[in-house]
């Protein structure tokens, strides 16, 4: 069998974000900053910083924000240029590098992360990819997720999903995995349910934002009921894949922020902004001064 080579990254960023209203009102959830730059750009540097070149986002009619922030902005460029703005030019240009390209395709209507992955089907072809969610935040630090998943994914020629402890009391949150946890960080999976209640989970790993997906996962996604909630779960069809093929479960190194909610976003803010290049010593300064008003 040849060696596993990953070149695409699907996004799904077709949700409403109703979380964040009236903010995601006309403003996509994904565009929301942390510090200087939007959700969406942190999952892209991180799939681009694991090899990946071709990046497919799965949108809605209300989405069309983020294609613009990934397209070139004549207007703004020349305006850097003229006014000798080099530092803020060289960052709007670096967005999206070259050698890496975008594509967009709709999804109608909200039906579920399995129906988002599916809708890219025809883009990803007869090829494994990735797929990020943006809402997923994770700081790796120098080695970044995805890039530690791709390599599990090439060592053991077989899909790969991330997975983080977490308490008991949220499994009804997430999706939960089976595995020994002897196995740990790498380990193959027995089984994956989606939003399990706490007494009959089979575990406390939790399946955050980041898989990497074999093509066999598409075909499943066309023959699977919906589940949870009404709608087309990547989790089920993953509970089918693992019995044709192998797939395992990833505890990552680095720290999550879930932004899919207001307090990780916040906390994410803060994180973010800490290590700053430009703000993190004004705004520590700023973050005591906070804290001695604390009772």
């Amino acid at each position: 069998m040849s060696e596993m080579k990953i070149t695409k990254a699907v996004f799904p960023v077709a949700g409403l974000g109703t979380r964040f209203l009236p903010a995601t009102k006309a403003n996509p959830k994904e565009m929301m900053p942390i510090v200087d730059k939007p959700l969406i750009q942190y999952a892209v540097e991180e799939a681009i910083a694991a090899g990946i070149t071709e990046l497919i986002f799965v949108t809605s009619s209300s989405k069309r924000a983020i294609e613009d922030h990934f397209d070139s902005n004549f207007e703004l460029e020349s305006n850097l240029l003229e006014r000798g703005k080099f530092e803020l030019l060289e960052i709007v240009r670096d967005i999206l590098p070259d050698g890496v390209s975008s594509a967009y395709i709709r999804q109608k209507s909200p039906q579920g992360l399995g129906h988002a992955v599916l809708c890219a089907k025809q883009l990803v072809m007869n090829e494994p990819f990735a797929v990020l969610l943006a809402d997923d935040l994770i700081d790796g630090g120098a080695n970044p997720c995805l890039q530690q998943m791709v390599t599990k994914a090439v060592q053991n020629n077989s899909s790969v999903i991330a997975v983080q402890q977490i308490p008991r009391s949220e499994t009804k949150k997430y999706g939960v995995v089976d595995v020994d946890p002897a196995a740990m960080p790498l380990a193959e999976l027995r089984g994956i349910v989606e939003k399990p209640q706490p007494e009959v989970a089979p575990s406390s790993y939790g399946v955050v934002g980041r898989y990497i997906l074999t093509p066999a996962i598409f075909s499943l996604l066309e023959n699977t009921a919906r589940g949870s909630g009404g709608e087309l779960q990547l989790t089920d069809a993953i509970a089918k894949l693992l019995v044709q093929e192998k797939v395992f479960a990833y505890q990552f190194e680095g720290k999550r922020y879930d932004c899919g909610n207001k307090l990780g976003y916040l906390e994410a803010t803060l994180a973010y902004a800490l290590k700053h290049p430009e703000l993190a010593d004004d705004f520590k300064r700023s973050l005591q001064g906070f804290a001695a008003c604390l009772d």
